[in-house]
């Protein structure tokens, strides 16, 4: 049988192709060429190739020592690889005018091992060539023995976890543990072809490859990659060791340089201070000009003595001065490089910046402000400026301004009649220093004479406000303004999703990086003892956990009985906290814990009216917007038509964030048209003759209702309306939702076929649940007076025909429960069951008893404004309710709407459906008489 002829191609040094490997590497145009010649004429659609390696520069050298190609030629390997030609591609080329070119690459995928029937006989000219060439197919047949194979796999194995331990990509070493693993399966029939595999994919020399390619004896083969393996395996681990060796090395040298580079230049510093003539000041007498950050030694001599003033400055006897004198005696005792004298150094700087009461304001200038007459009425108009309605929160807050002047009058009343008893006493001070030796820091405390201090004002106890509304309402606003009438700092602290009881109280001083709680910060800030600090978000303050409890740690801040002696851990000496005002915002009270509640004085904002909120936007949104897209009232007007559209079909919630943004959206579409008015007049006055000028005529600066739904687009409640329609079995109940605003919720029920059931869908809480059976036990009771049974003790739910009645609460992804839906589910079960629709402008809230009682509910101001919100007209409430209508509700909303108060459930079925639309069968007593 003849030997097959294949293409011969040699390899340029140093690349081997090894059976089931594949090798891409770039060829010449005229060696590409000859191969596309090759799969033009070739049948197959992958032809083969014999690959065959080109010796190296050591088999290729001349006499003289160079490598010489033809000398390689002539000693060419028999042996190779049958290849298969993957792909031919060419790359990009570069679009610099010196980059080499290297027009094509090829990709070839070796099968099997081939040999040279006889010597190739080439020259250096047919290099480009495919020469067809005689090969042989070594026989491949044979299974190595049991230990030839074990040996290979322990060679392997210890290469591939070395490989792994090495490898800095996670990806490359879960590649090398997968390998590992089939290495482990492997069978003696399949080890010669993973010894293949292995070979190819680790790196070695040039010639322990060419020599594992000529092996055709599977026996061999396996003890040469045993050996191969072995080989790199003691490379891998000495290499290894040579690399920790060197990095090691590295770091310790760079080390050493860094430290004497810092060296050199301090003593270069040192010598040109000095060597300079001027030697005063942190310039080193260069002329240059002086920077704060420049760290010299006079600077922190300075710091130093200004901590120490501070602490003098502190009240004599009082704790933190006794502190601060012990940690100072303690800092001087300590070296100046140690960790600790940082760490005492940092605890004086807050001590001393703590606005104790002698370091504090004088009181004096609080109280020019408290005596002057017209303080109320500033007080007023500040809050008349900053907030419109909101009247109850202004009557408490003016409450508060008012009993603040008499105390502090008073106080300063009783103040001055004790003065002439002690003038002439002298109040002996201690200082840190004595006056005649100002030097000595570190001597014993001596006695200087002050001037004798004024006796303690206890002042007025800031009470502890929580401000609870809905987002959008102008809590936290409300906490500047009375920071401005007060004349006081103004500090706001965030607690949303604190955890760590430390971030109220602080961090001991045995923790790194320790520091003082957020009070502490915020007073520090303020600079007086008596700021307006603001806890905003407190229902949304962390729980118990091992962090701690930091609900609990805000118990002893807002306890005014407590707070005279506030104590944080990092400072350790007690606060007085008695002459803050503190201020608290929460979106609910559900989630704030009962004693916290209890310290607080609750003040409610449920919401603006639809009225309040376009004088909100005229006085205060329109404009803000305006100036912040860079136009002027003159550019820009908004009808009360527009912003009252705005305010019912395109933001109906409690607040005004969302008003406030759909006004900056007409106010920024309005500001594109007047760029490109702008843009226009430019363009048409800078142009040739007869071109239209744009005039101001052409620019509309008013906002009609009309265009809104360009601007806006489609209202988002219009839709709400039109789908509110009278219909069987749907009444409107009021809401309240878990962020504090008010809205309406149809209840909905249908019958259908069944065995008398009642099924309650919607997310619905334990009690509302019950409220749903407890009506319809009411209507079962009352259906014949009602008109829906023929006779008393008949189940209208199973006469004439069994039928199950399903309620439904749409907006099933939020949970639903409370007590206040019972009156809307007997009207929702007396519709369905008798025919009787309920008008879809009335709505209704009130919780009911088994007997027919309606009994009083929550939330009745922000139910109210959720109704108006949403065009209710008619509102039917528990009677008990009546008194929330009245102090709560503002005018122009009764005015508006018509109230029911109802004290059994047959006055709200009369109210809700009307006078004669129900088929009452009043009680009758039959009288029997005997002769």
């Amino acid at each position: 049988m003849s030997s097959p002829r294949l293409p011969v191609l040699l390899l340029p040094h140093p690349l081997i192709l090894l059976p089931t490997a594949r090798l891409t590497f770039p060829v010449s145009r005229a060696l590409a060429e000859a191969i596309l010649t090759l799969l033009d004429d070739s049948e197959a659609a992958q032809p083969l190739l014999a690959a065959i390696p080109l010796p190296g520069p050591s088999e290729g050298a001349g006499p003289d020592g160079a490598f010489d190609v033809s000398s390689a030629i002539n000693s060419l390997p028999t042996y190779g690889t049958a290849a298969r030609v993957v792909r031919l591609v060419r790359p990009r080329t570069s679009s610099s005018p010196g980059a080499p070119r290297q027009p094509y690459l090829l990709s070839l995928h070796g099968l099997t091992r081939i040999r040279l029937a006889s010597p190739l006989q080439m020259d250096t000219t047919s290099l480009d060539t495919l020469p067809l060439h005689k090969v042989l197919y070594p026989s491949a047949e044979g299974t190595p023995s049991r230990e030839t194979v074990e040996a290979f796999k322990d060679a392997a194995l210890s290469l591939l976890d070395r490989l792994a331990k090495d490898s800095v990509q996670p990806q490359r070493k879960d590649d090398w543990l997968r390998i590992a693993g089939i290495v482990e399966d492997i069978s003696q029939q399949r080890a010669a072809w993973m010894a293949d595999v292995l070979v190819a994919a680790v790196s070695g020399q040039y010639g322990d490859k060419l020599a594992f390619l000529a092996a055709t004896d599977v026996e061999d083969r396996l003890h040469r990659a045993t050996e191969y393996f072995v080989k790199q395996s003691s490379i891998q681990e000495v290499s290894k060791k040579i690399a920790t060796a060197v990095d090691e090395s590295l770091s310790r040298q760079q080390k050493e340089y860094f430290l004497r580079q810092q060296l050199a230049a301090i003593q270069r510093e040192l010598h040109s201070l000095h060597n300079s003539p001027g030697t005063a000041g942190p310039g080193f007498g260069t002329g240059g000009v002086t920077s704060e950050l420049d760290d010299d030694e006079q600077a922190d001599t300075d710091d130093l003595a200004d901590l120490r003033r501070k602490i003098e400055a502190l009240e004599v006897g009082t704790e933190e001065r006794k502190v601060g004198v012990r940690e100072w005696r303690r800092l001087k005792r300590i070296p100046q490089g140690s960790v600790e004298n940082g760490v005492i150094r940092s605890y004086l700087e807050w001590l001393t910046s703590v606005p104790w009461p002698s370091t504090s304001t004088p009181p004096s200038a609080s109280l020019d402000v408290l005596k002057d007459h017209s303080f109320l009425t500033r007080a007023r108009a500040q809050l008349d400026a900053d907030h419109y309605g909101l009247d109850q929160i202004k009557r408490r807050l003016m409450e508060y301004l008012a009993i603040v002047r008499l105390r502090a009058i008073a106080e300063a009343a009783a103040a001055t009649s004790a003065l002439p008893q002690t003038e002439g006493d002298d109040a002996n001070h201690g200082a840190l220093v004595p006056a005649s030796n100002p030097g000595a820091v570190d001597k014993a405390v001596s006695i200087s004479n002050s001037p004798p201090s004024p006796p303690k004002s206890k002042g007025v106890k800031g009470p502890i406000l929580l401000f609870v509304g809905p987002p959008g309402t102008g809590k936290t606003s409300l906490g500047q303004s009375i920071a401005k009438a007060l004349d006081r700092p103004f500090q706001r602290i965030s607690l949303g999703g604190v955890r760590d009881e430390a971030e109220i109280r602080g961090h001991r001083r045995t923790y790194v990086a320790s520091g003082p709680g957020a009070i502490v910060q915020a007073l520090r800030k303020a600079g007086r003892n008596d700021p307006v600090i603001l806890l905003d978000e407190v229902d949304k303050v962390g729980h118990s956990n091992f962090h701690g409890d930091p609900a609990a740690a805000l118990l002893e801040v807002l306890d005014p009985e407590q707070n005279h002696s506030f104590n944080d851990h990092y400072i350790n000496v007690p606060i007085d906290l008695s002459q803050v005002l503190f201020i608290c915002t929460s979106n609910t009270l559900e989630s704030i814990s009962a004693p916290l509640l209890d310290r607080c004085e609750i003040v409610e904002l449920s919401g603006y009216t639809y009225d309040e909120k376009k004088h909100i936007a005229r006085r205060f949104l329109l404009p803000k917007q305006i100036q912040a897209n860079g136009l002027s009232d003159s550019q820009l007007t908004l009808t009360d038509s527009s912003l009252l559209h705005i305010a019912t079909m395109y933001t109906r919630e409690a607040g005004v964030r969302s008003l406030e943004r759909a006004i900056g959206a007409v106010v920024r579409y309005k500001a594109v048209e007047w760029a490109e008015h702008l843009d226009n007049v430019t363009t048409s006055s800078s142009g040739e003759e007869g071109v239209v000028v744009a005039t101001k005529s052409d620019w509309h600066a008013i906002v009609e209702e009309h265009e809104l739904e360009k601007i806006l687009g489609i209202p988002r409640w219009d839709g709400e309306e039109r789908e509110r329609e009278e219909k069987r079995g749907v009444v409107y109940g009021l809401v309240v939702t878990g962020m504090g605003e008010g809205g309406i919720l149809p209840v909905e029920s249908a019958a259908l076929p069944g065995a008398g059931r009642l099924k309650l869908t919607g997310s619905l809480g334990d009690v509302i649940k019950e409220s749903g059976e407890i009506a319809l036990s009411w209507v079962k009771t009352r259906a014949f007076d009602l008109g829906i049974t023929a006779g008393r003790g008949i189940d209208p739910l199973k006469v004439p025909d069994p039928i199950d009645i399903h309620l439904h609460l749409p907006s099933g992804a939020q949970k639903k429960d409370g007590p206040s839906a019972g009156i809307a589910m007997i009207c929702a079960f007396v519709s369905l069951l008798s025919g009787a629709c309920v008008p879809k402008d009335v709505a209704m809230t009130g919780e009911i008893t088994l007997r027919g009682r309606v009994t009083p509910v929550g939330g009745i101001r922000m139910k109210v404004l959720g109704a108006h919100r949403a065009q209710i007209r008619k509102v039917i409430l528990p009677w008990a309710n009546r008194k929330d209508v009245e102090h709560d509700v503002a005018p122009e909303v009764r005015r508006e709407m018509q109230f029911f108060f109802v004290r059994t459930v047959d006055e709200a079925l009369e109210a809700a459906f009307g006078r004669g639309a129900l088929c009452w069968r009043r009680e009758t007593m039959l009288l029997e008489s005997r002769l």
